[in-house]
């Protein structure tokens, strides 16, 4: 069977949604009362849900860091307003290993995502050397990229803030690089695509679900004004709903 291999920083996603009524008497901060909770898999792991509930042609893989991350964000059921969020085991990740077997499974993978949330498991100097051992390669990472970044990845996705850091004249490179603008859609090549309009409940993850989304529809139809015209389909549904979820 085909396979779409994943490589990234990996963490779990936990929604502590409950209620407030009164401010504590110790100190000017609300009160939080729980309710309900919601687990799931984050970062590269929510690009992975995401390609799973989006194609079946493809048997997707997943290489990620041995340490956990655990990220726990305490929300108001009513409003979804976040009051805090505490990220946990970001100390001393190892870095990845290009093994072999890694290696191998890079080289017959019909596409290889990264998804880079510059927790340390990868360096630039690895991300690149992955682009060059693989057939078609996407990238989405938080880290300032070089020009042997852009030239090795055959699609990298930015949001509005990172493109503006990476922000190129050369046309060559721009043809490379999809960039997401939230609520206003997404830019290729200077065009706009726009999104219909929809509530925002929750932003969260709807970055991983654009990425998954380009990539399983430009496996099918390497058209790319089709790819980010169905990427921002898909994540305007997740950003109508509460937690990190999958269209």
């Amino acid at each position: 069977m085909k396979s779409i291999l994943v490589i990234g920083d990996f963490c779990i996603d936990y929604f502590i949604y409950g209620k407030t009524e009164r401010l504590s008497p110790e100190a000017p901060v609300p009160i939080f009362i729980p309710t309900q909770s919601k687990v799931n898999d984050g970062m590269a792991g929510n690009v992975v849900r995401n390609l799973m509930v989006m194609t079946t042609e493809y048997q997707i893989d997943l290489y990620h860091q041995d340490q956990q991350i655990k990220k726990t964000r305490y929300i108001d059921q009513n409003t979804n307003h976040m009051f805090l969020r505490v990220d946990e085991g970001e100390d001393n990740i190892t870095k990845i290993e290009l093994t072999n077997d890694v290696i191998e499974k890079i080289k017959q993978a019909e596409a290889v995502v990264v998804s880079d949330y510059n927790k340390g498991y990868l360096d630039l100097k690895t991300i690149n050397q992955i682009a060059k051992l693989a057939k078609l390669s996407f990238l989405d990472t938080k880290k300032k990229i070089n020009s042997d970044t852009i030239e090795s990845y055959t699609f990298i996705k930015l949001n509005e803030e990172e493109f503006k850091k990476n922000m190129t004249d050369d046309p060559e490179k721009l043809k490379k690089i999809v960039a997401t603008l939230g609520s206003k859609g997404a830019q290729y090549m200077g065009k706009l695509y726009p999104v219909t309009a929809k509530e925002t409940i929750d932003v969260s993850g709807a970055g991983d679900t654009f990425l998954a989304a380009f990539v399983v529809n430009y496996l099918q139809s390497r058209d790319v004004d089709l790819a980010i015209t169905f990427a921002n389909k898909m994540s305007s549904i997740v950003v109508s709903k509460k937690g990190v979820v999958t269209p």
